[in-house]
């Protein structure tokens, strides 16, 4: 059977969705769950961790790094180079100073080596410096884009760690501010030192190579090691997480229920597991970490006696013994800090890996300027939608169209699809197939806090944001006036009642609104809903937590927007906010199987929800 289409006939909303409804029934179920398929392998490509695609919001970062990197590679350079000094300082104090007593040699030299120390100390300290604004450049730069992916994965997915964006900009930063990137630049140092000791001899300059080939073998350890271990850590760390932030929303839940030792006891597995791989990844690190230092502590000895046999045989001065071995420290300085710094750099690559995947994956596209507030009428056309992590869709082809002035109620047994479909055209959730459109244009169209302002949403679990009644109300715009808030709290009946309240308008509501009762917060959240007098109100079983008083409020409310030219659909069970309405639409098993005006089809429709 054909989706039904539910538009006035004659209109040009009903053609269009006559014409979409036509072209349903050649959509094969496989292509469907084909689209499903598809949409969950790009979730999980959005949560992995993996190569980093070529997104602009992060390639947008590349100049700042780029010139960053030139300074820190310049500074790197020059610093490397003025090391030389304290080798060189040595071996000329041995070889000539104190074979010549030469004492203004001596202070002359000492004068230039404190120069060189100077040099070395400033721009040690400008290359922090530069690493540090850089990690906080980065961080400023990203700390929006950050939340809104946050926020866009709790909405797309909440059944996932909605959080990881944050953590990853934080590991990028923490590693970008230390000693890493100073680790990393300074690598290629090692075969310029170990050049300088070939010239000194070639069995010095061998014998530190020989080193650092230990080092880097190590190095290559500790990447392998570092690399799943440390994508395991963010696993179990993201449990951890969800499973104290369960306890904690479901507090109340818990104990009344007598629950908490069961969550106590996930809670304490999921932090016991990540302790022991922590333990585990800790353990190898510092094994390798350890094995590197004590390592690079014998190879100076190394160095040492095969000086002296140079020395001895003649091959080589007394002071070349003491360079060398300034040089072989300093050779394998930057492989012994890399190896140390290797783990934070692993968690910084995999987090920049896990902002780009996120990213490309969940643009959304921006509207090039801004169209007209919508006006006139909202057309679903062939509506498709399904719930995260679902295999099957949860509404199927859903068609209307309304006009400006009408009210609908939609209705029908629980899970037919009801609150499902107000949040596809709200635009919460992503349509699977088919649009949502506002006077003509898909809500895409409009950027989505010039379309919020139209819009007034009134979710089935109602949650206020921290904060007052009025920030609340003015859904926290620091320009909404107080007459509008006083006006839209009015208009949903609720003025009265947050005059009561402690502080009245001012009062705090505390997280989630836990502070206020279940039909206050639901009172409040409606004139929420109706700031700023929007185009289209969705109101999700506004009367679930009202009394007699409340529902009359919630009624008069309706009327007024529609009174104004507003779209008001709402989603209902209890039969007084009927008052109100124009028209029903009635869903069963995720299908629009009836739709008529409330005054003559309202019987109808109850016949054809039996009989469907």
């Amino acid at each position: 059977m054909a989706p039904l289409v539910c538009a006035p006939r004659g209109t040009a909303g009903y053609h269009r969705a006559e014409r979409m409804a036509a072209a349903v029934p050649r959509i094969s179920n496989e292509h469907h769950f084909g689209r499903v398929r598809a949409m969950r392998r790009r979730t999980a490509t959005m949560l992995r961790s993996g190569g980093l695609l070529s997104d602009p919001r992060l390639s947008s970062l590349a100049p700042v790094l780029r010139r960053a990197l030139i300074g820190i590679v310049l500074s790197s350079a020059v610093l490397n180079v003025l090391l030389l000094a304290g080798s060189i300082y040595m071996m000329l104090v041995y070889d000539f100073v104190l074979p010549g007593r030469s004492l203004p040699t001596l202070f002359g030299l000492l004068m230039m080596v404190i120069a060189a120390y100077v040099f070395q100390g400033m721009l040690d300290a400008l290359r922090g410096h530069v690493l540090v604004h850089l990690a906080s450049n980065v961080d400023a730069a990203l700390e929006l884009k950050a939340h809104d992916l946050a926020v866009t994965l709790a909405r797309l997915n909440p059944a996932r760690d909605s959080g990881q964006p944050v953590r990853d900009v934080d590991q990028v930063r923490q590693f970008l501010g230390g000693s890493g990137p100073t680790a990393l630049v300074d690598l290629p140092w090692v075969f310029f030192f170990v050049g300088i000791l070939f010239l000194l001899h070639p069995w010095l300059g061998a014998t530190v190579l020989a080193g650092a080939i230990v080092l880097i073998t190590l190095t290559v350890a500790t990447e392998w090691i570092s690399n799943s271990a440390t994508a395991q850590l963010v696993r179990l760390n993201r449990d951890r997480q969800q499973a104290i932030e369960t306890s904690q929303r479901h507090a109340e839940t818990l104990y009344a229920m007598g629950m908490e030792g069961q969550m106590g006891a996930r809670w304490r597995a999921a932090n016991g597991a990540y302790r022991q791989a922590q333990v585990r990844l800790g353990g190898k690190s510092s094994v390798l970490v350890t094995s590197g230092r004590i390592f690079r502590i014998f190879l100076q000895s190394v160095v040492l006696t095969v000086g002296a046999l140079l020395v001895l045989s003649g091959k080589a001065s007394g002071g070349v013994i003491f360079a060398s071995s300034i040089l072989s420290a300093r050779a394998l300085a930057p492989i012994e800090l890399a190896i140390a710094n290797w783990r934070g750099f692993v968690g910084a690559r995999q987090s920049w890996q896990r902002l780009g995947d996120v990213m490309a994956f969940g643009g959304e596209a921006r509207a090039v300027q801004p169209l007209p507030p919508p006006g006139s009428t909202l057309s679903v056309e062939a509506l498709t939608l399904v719930l995260p992590g679902a295999s099957e869709p949860t509404v199927r082809h859903v068609s209307f169209v309304a006009y400006a002035g009408e009210a609908i109620a939609i209705m029908g047994p629980s899970g037919a699809g009801k609150s499902t479909l107000l949040r596809g055209i709200a635009g919460t959730l992503p349509p699977l197939a088919g649009e949502v459109r506002l006077d003509g244009a898909t809500m895409t169209q409009w950027p989505r806090d010039l379309l919020g302002r139209e819009i007034g949403f009134l979710p089935q679990n109602v949650e206020l944001l921290p904060g007052t009644v009025a920030q609340n109300i003015a859904r926290f715009d620091p320009a909404a006036s107080v007459d509008t808030i006083i006006a839209a709290a009015q208009q949903a009946g609720v003025d009265e009642m947050i005059q009561q309240l402690p502080d009245g308008y001012n009062t705090d509501v505390g997280t989630d609104g836990r502070r206020l009762s279940g039909g206050q917060r639901q009172r409040i959240a409606l004139a929420r809903a109706l700031h700023g007098d929007p185009f289209l109100i969705l109101l999700d079983e506004p009367n679930a937590n009202l009394d007699p008083v409340g529902e009359a409020a919630l009624v008069e409310a309706v009327g007024a927007a529609t009174a104004r030219g507003a779209v008001v659909i709402v989603v209902a069970h209890r039969p007084s906010i009927l008052a109100a309405i124009d028209h029903v639409l009635l869903m069963k098993e995720g299908r629009a199987v009836a739709y008529g005006p409330k005054r003559t089809n309202l019987s109808q429709v109850s016949m054809d929800a039996q009989s469907a």
